[in-house]
């Protein structure tokens, strides 16, 4: 991100971002979609996690597209008006919107209503991604989509898609948001340590399989 900032004078701004895409990000969809559908809690669905790939362990296919677009989007949203807001406020748009970004990243994962155990941060990833420079957006669904046809596991599809979005963004010439995309990975390898887990011993879900029971 630019260096040429003066952080003493914009901390107000840089708060506002950070805290306003936390707030965003921590709208559980999943959560509220599957009730709103009269399918119960989704935390006591297959894996817990309130995203959209256990949503669609529901069995309904509308609440997991539901999921997928409102947690993209809540990461979008943070991004898109933290820019419109620097730009009318004369502050650095790259470090509002990376903020708020980061924000609505940890809103998701680490929500402070749900006890701070939301999702793996994938859909709001994407939402982020699109926002911030839509190719690197494309990008990751086309890997994510690649990898999950040979696999069919999603959660090693997700974390090779995250592993490539830095190069992505290099790539691109986006180097403002390359410490962002490392963190964010970092971040989501970490939301993803029981997928790791299964993947190495094998006893991952793949695309399609129920999740085991406990």
């Amino acid at each position: 991100m630019p260096a040429e900032i003066d952080f003493i004078a914009a901390a107000p701004l840089l708060l506002v971002a950070l805290a306003l895409g936390y707030l965003l990000g921590s709208i559980p969809f999943g959560l509220l979609l599957t009730r709103l559908a009269g399918l119960g809690d989704i935390r006591s669905v297959g894996s817990g996690n309130i995203g959209a790939t256990n949503a669609l362990r529901t069995g309904n296919r509308w609440v997991a597209l539901g999921t997928l677009v409102g947690d993209a989007g809540k990461g979008a949203v943070a991004v898109l008006l933290m820019g419109v807001l620097a730009s009318e406020a004369g502050a650095n748009a790259g470090w509002m919107a990376g903020l708020a970004a980061l924000g609505a990243f940890l809103g998701h994962v680490f929500p402070v209503w749900l006890g701070f155990k939301g999702g793996k941060g994938v859909s709001t990833f994407i939402g982020i991604l699109l926002a911030l420079h839509w190719p690197v957006g494309l990008l990751f669904c086309a890997t994510w989509l690649v990898v999950a046809l040979v696999s069919r596991y999603s959660s090693l599809s997700a974390l090779v898609a995250a592993l490539l979005t830095p190069v992505y963004l290099a790539w691109l010439d986006q180097w403002q948001f390359v410490g962002l995309g490392v963190l964010l990975v970092l971040l989501i390898y970490f939301a993803h340590r029981e997928n790791i887990s299964r993947l190495i011993s094998g006893t991952e879900s793949r695309i399609g399989q129920k999740k085991a029971e406990a």
